[in-house]
């Protein structure tokens, strides 16, 4: 299937981060490194149209140290198994090189299985698909790494947080353990977050938007699955302590942990 412009665009956008991972010179001095996110809406690059939806993957490069890059490849609405069908795995595999991250995010249109393009079984065709994943990052000498999917903000009448994703952040650990890849388990870490801030609290980081606060959503929204700057912030450092916590990067190769980052700092480029 061909890429639509929008999927064109957002791998123009990651093709200059990817270039970047070419080895150095005759001086042999460390080339760069670089992450490439494979993944869904949640982590996803989003553009000037969609602001101030914000992918988390969109602020990974805040926590990473100068040695490393990222290639943002998530796409809305993409699971595991459309985003091969679809060819973006195919299309990212030639900017992976030796050295490099994979990381693997799907989960949330998995669940769609009433969609025979995206929906999966947990134990089936969604470990099917994401070994898929992890043979090519081998195949490439990159480290894969599986991520389970961020949960959504759905509380209880008690205040609760709710999980959302079924058996699916089941069947990734229980892949990872068999393939021996490390596993940066976000669900367990933003249903964590989700709980500790509650209902009220949790509406800052999602996009949640009165009327008329954003040209974008003159009616306003109430979006409990995608991102607004802060909450794309928070999953973005989560993701790099888990990156610390499962001893993929060393404290040297990360950044700005317990500090501060400003939201001026994303930036919605203009969809080409």
């Amino acid at each position: 299937m061909s890429l639509t412009r929008r999927q064109t665009a957002a791998a123009l956008a990651a093709l200059p981060l990817a270039l970047a991972a070419t080895p150095a010179g005759a001086h042999g001095a460390r080339r760069t490194r670089t992450v490439h996110l494979a993944g869904d809406s949640t982590a996803a690059q989003k553009y000037a149209d969609a602001a101030p939806e914000t992918g988390w993957g969109m602020a990974l490069p805040f926590f990473l140290g100068p040695g490393l890059t990222v290639a943002n490849h998530a796409m809305n609405g993409r699971s595991s198994k459309s985003f091969i069908d679809e060819g973006l795995l195919a299309a990212l595999l030639p900017g992976v090189r030796a050295g490099d991250f994979l990381l693997i995010q799907f989960g949330h249109n998995d669940e769609k299985t009433e969609d025979p393009a995206r929906g999966t079984d947990p134990y089936t065709t969604y470990q099917d698909c994401l070994r898929q994943y992890i043979a090519a990052a081998r195949a490439r000498r990159a480290r894969p790494v599986l991520i389970t999917p961020v949960e959504r903000r759905r509380f209880a009448d008690d205040g609760t947080a709710r999980p959302t994703h079924g058996d699916y952040p089941a069947a990734m650990r229980a892949l990872a353990a068999e393939e021996r890849v490390p596993l940066l388990d976000l669900q367990a870490r933003t249903l964590a977050r989700w709980q500790e801030l509650g209902p009220d609290g949790t509406e800052a980081y999602f996009n949640w938007l009165e009327p008329g606060e954003s040209p974008n959503y003159p009616d306003g929204r109430q979006d409990n699955t995608h991102f607004r700057p802060a909450g794309a912030i928070e999953v973005a450092r989560m993701t790099a302590r888990a990156l610390l916590d499962a001893r993929v990067l060393a404290p040297y190769e990360l950044r700005r942990l317990g500090a501060r980052v400003p939201e001026a700092w994303i930036s919605w480029p203009q969809a080409a």
